[in-house]
C-alpha cells in the first residue's frame, strides 16, 4: 500500500513540474499536441493560441468566454463540464451505483453527524477528463461553512476505473466543501487522482500540495464568504471528479440526466420538485 501511494504522489509530482516548464517550444508543443489529440474547443475559450498560455498548467485551467456556458435558472446547476459518472437518490446515507456498488456519504466525508443531515439526499458525480473545462463553479448561490480535507490514495477516477473500484471516491483523496443555501445545505467536494498535481479554491489559494497526512477540519461560518451560482469557487490542476449532494427536499435530479451522458458547467442539475 505504502509503495502504491510513494508512486501516485511521486507521479503527480512529475506532473506538476512538466505542466509548469515554460520553456517557449516545449510548452507550445505540449499544448499544440494535448489540444489535437483532446480535440479541444478552441471556440469557447478566451485565448485560443498556445503561444498565449504562461506554460501547459495555464492553458489546461484555462478560462472560457461567459457566453460559451450560459446559466440555466434551475435551483441547482451543473458546476463542470464533464459526464455524470452516478447520480441519484442516496438510500438512507448510502451511495448505490447502477453496477451494486455502494458505500456510504460518512465514509466520503469522514463527518458522521453531518451525513445524517444528508440521508436520503440527491447526488451527482462528475467525471472530468483530460479534454474537459478544469475551473468548478458553485452549483447555487451559497454561504461556505466549512471544509473538510480527507487524505487518501489518488487513484485514477476514469470511468472504468470508478467500475472497478466500488469505494474509489471514498479512498482517494477529496476536499469537502459545506454551504448553506436558500434549498438548504449543499456539499460539493472535489476528488484527487493520480496525475492531479494540486486542486485549488477561491478563498484558501492551493490545497495540494503539499498532501495532507492527517483530517483537517475548517470553520468558516462566521466569515461570510458567499459565492454566487456560476462563480468559480476552485479548479483541479489535471483531470478529476466533482460530487454534488443536496439535503432531502424540495429537489429532485434533472429527469433527463442519466449515467455516462455528457453535462456541461450551468446546464440543469437539480429543480424543484413539483
Amino acid at each position: 500500500m505504502l509503495k502504491n501511494i510513494t508512486f501516485q504522489r511521486l507521479s503527480s509530482w512529475f506532473f506538476r513540474k512538466i505542466t509548469r516548464i515554460k520553456t517557449r517550444w516545449f510548452k507550445n508543443l505540449f499544448i499544440s499536441q494535448f489540444a489535437k489529440i483532446y480535440k479541444i474547443e478552441w471556440q469557447d475559450c478566451v485565448r485560443q493560441r498556445p503561444e498565449q498560455f504562461t506554460n501547459f498548467n495555464d492553458f489546461f485551467t484555462r478560462e472560457l468566454k461567459p457566453e460559451a456556458r450560459p446559466l440555466s435558472d434551475v435551483a441547482i446547476i451543473s458546476p463542470a463540464d464533464g459526464k455524470i459518472a452516478a447520480c441519484g437518490q442516496l438510500s438512507n446515507t448510502e451511495f448505490i451505483h447502477a453496477k451494486g456498488h455502494h458505500f456510504t456519504l460518512e465514509a466520503l466525508i469522514a463527518d458522521p453527524d453531518l451525513a445524517e443531515e444528508f440521508k436520503n439526499g440527491q447526488f451527482a458525480t462528475i467525471y472530468l477528463s483530460p479534454r474537459d473545462y478544469h475551473r468548478i463553479h458553485m452549483p447555487v448561490t451559497g454561504q461556505l461553512q466549512r471544509t473538510i480535507h480527507i487524505p487518501g490514495k489518488l487513484y485514477s477516477v476514469s470511468l472504468k476505473t470508478a467500475e472497478n473500484i466500488p469505494t474509489l471516491f471514498a479512498e482517494n483523496e477529496r476536499h469537502v466543501s459545506l454551504f448553506e443555501t436558500e434549498y438548504g445545505k449543499v456539499i460539493v467536494i472535489l476528488v484527487g487522482a493520480i496525475n492531479v498535481s494540486s486542486m485549488e479554491n477561491v478563498w484558501e489559494g492551493t490545497i495540494t500540495p503539499p498532501y495532507a497526512s492527517i483530517l483537517k477540519y475548517s470553520d468558516y461560518s462566521h466569515e461570510e464568504i458567499i459565492l454566487e451560482k456560476g462563480a468559480e469557487m476552485g479548479r483541479f490542476n489535471m483531470g478529476s471528479t466533482v460530487i454534488v449532494i443536496t439535503e432531502n427536499n424540495n429537489l429532485q435530479l434533472n429527469e433527463t440526466l442519466k449515467e455516462y451522458q455528457p453535462i456541461k458547467l450551468g446546464e440543469p442539475l437539480l429543480q424543484k420538485a413539483d
